[in-house]
């Protein structure tokens, strides 16, 4: 992206997406090749009113050699700033902004899965609390790549496959239209209102159905669905994601039992795992299994006693414009919002009532899979027996 396209798409970044604060500072978290949005994003914060932009450059490629070369005992090693810098700027009430991917699907491919899965870099534990606190106002948004696209398109040349990855990008971000912001407003306003009739029929569990899944999910009696936006302490509404298309809710952790297959690859921070399949009991996943990148996975699994129990589960219907793309984008921001999916580890506060906040999940990780198609079924279970559909052939029943 470039010129007047490049523009709006900050704008957008900025306005709708982290709507930055006059007086805000602002991180922005990117690898060096999202240096153009970085920049054009920058002068759409300062244009609002932001005090200080602090762009952290993140190498995946160093990250790479760390896998290859460093001690393995040192791999989850964390320097003390990263970490205080970020809850400063919570602190401080500021606005954060992630460019994915940090880290492009495939290139930590050919390392040591366990290893690679280690080292969680550039994400943070503290995000998590950072997140659950409101404080900021924040969002996660795509730039191409052509690491990305190779691998996205591999059927094409490498500069067919970026001119690709941009247009598709383009169109699920709604910026082919007149009014990304009024078009995503909208958008918002539906996902909400979906939303909110989820929560008011006070489910006790979700069943899920479909080729090699049969799965169901505990609800807390204070989960409640989200979608179209979130809210800060301080009255801040913003989108954490752009482009988004889910509704989630925070689950019972002690409480998911039975079997699941990834319906999409996924991106474990470098490392793609594919045909991935899990069986859960007493609500941990008790065996991970996939065609290829298991160990990745089980790694982060392993990182503590949360990280192999459910944080969040999101559905996701079919009029969403990521899955009519037909791409599997392999990564997690763009894929997540074509199916629904789940989340191993930490969940999210904002997601059930404050007397239930002591129940939820917690973890150092969180890594969505998405297990959704128009072959998966959805039912909503009630504490008396009751069966409502929820989801079929990906359209909403409720």
């Amino acid at each position: 992206m470039q010129g007047e396209l490049l523009e709006r798409y900050a704008k957008l970044v900025a306005g709708v997406g982290a709507n930055v604060q006059p007086g805000q500072q602002v991180l922005v978290i990117a690898g060096p090749h999202a240096a153009p949005l970085v920049r054009a994003v920058a002068a759409e914060c300062y244009a609002r009113g932001a005090v200080f932009v602090d762009p952290w450059y993140f190498d995946p490629h160093v990250k790479r050699v760390r896998a290859e070369e460093a001690d393995p005992d040192t791999l989850e090693f964390v320097p003390s700033w990263y970490p205080k810098r970020l809850l400063e700027l919570g602190a401080a009430h500021g606005s954060r902004i992630s460019i994915s991917p940090n880290v492009p699907p495939g290139l930590l491919d050919g390392v040591d899965p366990a290893l690679a899965g280690r080292d969680q870099l550039p994400s943070l534990q503290e995000h998590f609390s950072v997140i659950n606190a409101k404080t900021t106002n924040w969002s996660v948004v795509p730039w191409p790549t052509e690491e990305w696209a190779a691998v996205a398109h591999p059927e094409l040349d490498p500069a067919a496959a970026l001119t690709k990855l941009e247009a598709e990008l383009v169109y699920v971000l709604r910026l082919d239209g007149d009014d990304a912001a009024a078009a995503w407003r909208e958008r918002g306003a539906e996902l909400k209102e979906v939303a909110r009739r989820l929560t008011e029929r006070r489910f006790d569990a979700l069943h899920f159905e479909g080729p090699r899944t049969d799965l169901t999910v505990g609800l807390l009696a204070t989960s409640r669905f989200t979608g179209g936006g979130s809210t800060t302490v301080d009255g801040i509404d913003h989108m954490s994601n752009l482009p988004t298309e889910e509704i989630f809710t925070s689950p019972d952790p002690a409480r998911t039992e039975g079997v699941v297959s990834a319906t999409k690859p996924l991106d474990v921070s470098g490392t793609v795992v594919e045909g991935l399949r899990v069986r859960f009991a007493g609500g941990r996943a008790v065996s991970i299994e996939a065609d290829a990148g298991a160990e990745a996975l089980r790694a982060r699994c392993a990182k503590d006693d949360g990280a192999s129990r459910l944080g969040e589960v999101a559905l996701v219907d079919r009029e969403g414009r990521i899955g009519k793309t037909g791409t599997v984008f392999f990564n997690t921001l763009l894929d997540e919002n074509a199916a629904s999916h789940l989340a191993l580890g930490n969940a999210y506060a904002t997601a059930v009532g404050e007397e239930e906040r002591s129940r939820i999940n917690t973890s150092s990780i969180h890594i969505d899979f998405m297990i959704g198609s128009d072959d998966v079924a959805v039912t909503g279970l009630t504490s008396d027996g009751g069966e409502v559909p929820v989801l079929r052939d990906g359209r909403w029943q409720i």
